[in-house]
């Protein structure tokens, strides 16, 4: 009997699904990397949990910890033969406490799904990836995922206070780590380890989140500009007027037509994009709208769109949701027919540094000869080049890796890193230790494993992903 069907026998065939057809749809991401996979496995408790890993432990099977795989740095795809641990049946709600400011949930949760129960007790979780209809709380707990609101509530490190965990051994051990209040000392920070580790070191079964009020009120303003410089500089004076937005979003001209194109959002594009959200109280609505009107214009900003409150915001905001929609439709329109893989980068630089990043890697684009595709969240300096290529074509893939690779020095030569929010997976391991060499600490990458095989001796828990 297989390890799978011995999986069954203990879990229920209920929890294990088999079928190649099914299990593939689990081990592939949207940029259209893809592997294989054994089984699929869906547990339903922590307890679950538990026993697949002391299960796995005992005979060496590779665990794939799964939320809804919109990763996009390879770090969600199998790289050797397992089981994928699919969370989407624990997805519960647990408790919210407006008083402590806290909810807890499974990792099942999707982020989109959290914000509507958190809505009806006025609050929010801030963290909003692109895919936040669809990501979930584990997978976004992996990935360290930021977002559009990154530019004032940073990414999920801040916002995690404590995690139910299950460990790779012969017990699957359980463990509650972190705490319930925003100030923790309990040693080693295990919490802050867990966040942005990929799956690698330790199952995530529950985890306590801190939440914030909704805004009173907010006004957006979606901008056009014909000149990049033109677009900086209104940026520029927004982050020097002490006024710090919950939304500062880009994309270039190009990228902003093939997003309309892609998504119908009902705006006209008329140059490179700037998104800017602002909250304030009610009485302020009307001054901070023309202010923002005003500053634009001052930069000679070609068309500006505004809105108050989050329902007509939304329309301003299909758009930029639109970046990787508007990614995979450029690949479809110049590869017809082709499998296509997106490329999907996520550099960040200091926000001084943007305009010379973003005309640097225009630059070396050109020199490759890609038409590469463009947008981010400039509030904290994160950018998102991207590039779709046939995954037959040899010659384009070996020249878009070295483009890869020149966007990642550019960002390291500007101060920045060669990961902001997507992760290192698979297709960031040597920029990683590109990264550690031109910091001079090689030696963290030695940590990093070290701390690895303490974890997960066997290295189970998603094996060749980070290091």
């Amino acid at each position: 009997m297989g390890s799978a069907e011995r999986l069954k026998d203990f879990l229920g065939p209920e929890k294990v699904i088999t079928d190649p057809a099914i299990v593939d749809l689990y081990a592939r991401e949207p940029s259209g990397l893809a592997s294989k996979a054994m089984a699929v496995v869906f547990p339903e408790s922590s307890r679950d949990v538990s026993r697949i890993a002391a299960y796995a432990y005992k005979n060496n099977i590779k665990i794939y910890p799964q939320g809804s795989t919109s990763a996009l740095s390879g770090s969600a795809v199998p790289s050797e033969e397992g089981i994928v641990l699919s969370f989407e049946r624990m997805n519960r709600v647990l408790g919210v406490s407006v008083v402590d400011s806290t909810v807890d949930v499974e990792p099942g949760v999707r982020l989109g799904d959290l914000n509507i129960e958190l809505a009806r007790h006025g609050y929010m979780f801030p963290i909003d990836p692109g895919s936040v209809n669809v990501a979930t709380v584990g997978g976004s707990i992996n990935s360290g995922a930021g977002g559009l609101r990154g530019a004032r509530y940073g990414t999920m490190r801040d916002w995690v206070l404590g995690l139910n965990i299950v460990l790779p051994d012969e017990k699957g051990t359980e463990l509650r780590i972190g705490c319930r209040t925003t100030k923790c000392r309990q040693g080693y920070d295990l919490v802050r380890l867990m966040v942005g580790s990929e799956g690698t070191l330790a199952i995530v079964t529950e985890a306590t989140l801190k939440i914030t009020p909704l805004p009173e009120a907010m006004v957006t303003a979606l901008t056009f500009f014909t000149e990049l410089e033109d677009l900086y500089e209104a940026y520029k004076e927004i982050k020097e007027s002490r006024v710090l937005p919950l939304v500062l979003e880009f994309m270039d001209y190009e990228t902003a037509l093939l997003a309309k194109e892609a998504s119908g959002a009902p705006v006209e594009v008329e140059g490179h994009m700037l998104l800017v959200g602002v909250d304030c109280n009610r009485e302020a609505v009307k001054r901070v709208e023309a202010w923002l009107s005003e500053l634009m214009r001052r930069h000679n900003a070609k068309r500006v769109f505004t809105a108050i409150g989050q329902e007509e915001a939304e329309r301003l905001f299909t758009l930029r949701r639109s970046l990787f929609p508007a990614q995979v439709f450029f690949g479809n329109k110049r590869y017809p027919g082709k499998r296509l893989i997106v490329l999907l980068e996520d550099i960040a630089v200091p926000p001084s540094r943007l305009l010379e990043a973003i005309n640097r890697i225009r630059e070396v684009s050109n020199r490759y000869g890609l038409q590469v595709s463009m947008g981010g969240h400039v509030g904290d300096g994160n950018l998102h080049p991207s590039v779709a290529f046939p995954v037959d074509d040899e010659q384009v893939k070996r020249k878009v890796m070295e483009w890869h690779r020149e966007v990642a020095k550019i960002a390291l030569e500007l101060g920045g890193t060669v990961s902001a929010e997507h992760g290192i997976g698979t297709l960031k391991r040597g920029l990683l230790e590109m990264e550690m060499e031109a910091l001079g600490s090689k030696r963290a990458l030695e940590l990093m494993r070290g701390i690895k095989r303490v974890f997960d001796p066997k290295g189970i828990l998603n094996p060749g992903k980070v290091i």
